[in-house]
């Protein structure tokens, strides 16, 4: 009876086995300027959680910036590199026919990106041409097919089980840790070439210029809502920005108004922020702002209604005319 039990027993664990070792990640890299984005560190982890071997796609017009980044980053085993002119500004059009290309010569159970612009751009076009359902804004990998991600602007969890035979997924930045930039050692290959889609050219873009730190990857970050009254008082916050080395967001009230541009906004339909500190100016924290900044570390609220539901979230709160506080606290600074 004994040797029966061992003999049922052993092939179910040889087939685990298996399944293990064909999980495999492809890490669709995000580049601005040719340097990588803090974003695809965190990815990397979320793709270590999975498991199996985890690669890196690098495409662009000039990747060899990106591609010593990547080397040293732990986890990452190999590193596949497409650089061309037809990559540059990043396009789904050009960037989806590699990844198929890719894809269909290494048979990858798992395909990540970002949770940005680019991986929400990016992602959704390939699970279409793959045939599969895309899992967006992963919060946290409960198994290889589980993912929890957030709905109704952050009120509620989702726990999504697929089946799909390939799992393209979008990776919330703030909800793991940058992998570590130390003790890699990856190999490199070269992509294959692949023709993209003759009907989209990239042109040019037009990018807003700052000596301040990028939004999502600044530790601190002061916000000005509604209550800032016009764009011109957005200075106050400039000057104090410049000072504390902090990048400087806004609500959605606040871009709607026309006081700053959009790229500036933080909520549920702009950037999701996890500074170590938030300063939220003038802002009542209506649920679509609260879902894009409840991760940080320590929240300040300076807002002169007490019943302003952004000290439901805050750690300290400041109620007071955000007109004498923001002095104030650029005179202590000094």
């Amino acid at each position: 009876v004994e040797k029966s039990i061992i003999a049922i027993n052993l092939p179910n664990i040889s087939l685990l086995s298996s399944c293990q070792r064909l999980q495999s990640t492809l890490v669709v890299a995000e580049q601005s300027d040719g340097a990588l984005t803090p974003i695809t560190l965190n990815a990397v982890t979320a793709a270590c959680k999975i498991g199996g071997d985890v690669s890196c796609l690098v495409a662009g017009a000039s990747c060899s910036k990106a591609v010593e980044q990547l080397k040293s980053v732990a986890g990452v085993s190999k590193i596949i590199v497409a650089e061309d002119a037809s990559y540059k500004g990043y396009m789904p059009e050009s960037l989806t026919p590699l990844i198929l290309q890719i894809q269909s010569q290494n048979n990858y159970s798992h395909i990540l990106a970002g949770a940005s612009a680019f991986g929400k751009n990016l992602l959704p076009r390939v699970a279409a041409k793959l045939d599969v359902d895309p899992i967006s804004d992963i919060i946290d990998i409960k198994s290889p097919d589980t993912f929890v991600r957030t709905i109704y602007a952050g009120n509620a969890i989702q726990t999504v089980k697929t089946s799909s035979s390939v799992k393209v997924v979008t990776v919330r930045g703030t909800s793991f840790e940058a992998a570590a930039e130390t003790g890699g050692s990856s190999s490199v290959d070269d992509a294959p070439k692949v023709e993209g889609s003759p009907l989209s050219a990239w042109v040019s873009q037009e990018l807003s210029k700052s000596d301040r730190p990028e939004l999502t990857a600044a530790r601190i970050v002061i916000s000005g809502g509604r209550g800032m009254k016009n764009g011109e008082n957005f200075d106050m916050l400039y000057k104090l920005a410049d000072k504390m080395n902090a990048a400087v967001g806004a609500s959605r009230a606040a871009v709607d108004a026309g006081y700053v541009p959009n790229d500036m906004q933080v909520g549920q339909t702009g950037k999701i922020v996890a500074p170590e500190l938030y300063i939220a100016v003038g802002i009542s924290g209506a649920i679509q702002h609260l879902a894009g900044m409840k991760d940080s570390k320590t929240i300040v609220a300076i807002n002169k209604d007490p019943e302003a539901p952004i000290f439901q979230v805050s750690d300290y709160g400041l109620v007071e005319d955000l007109f004498k506080a923001i002095p104030q606290m650029d005179d202590l600074l000094k």
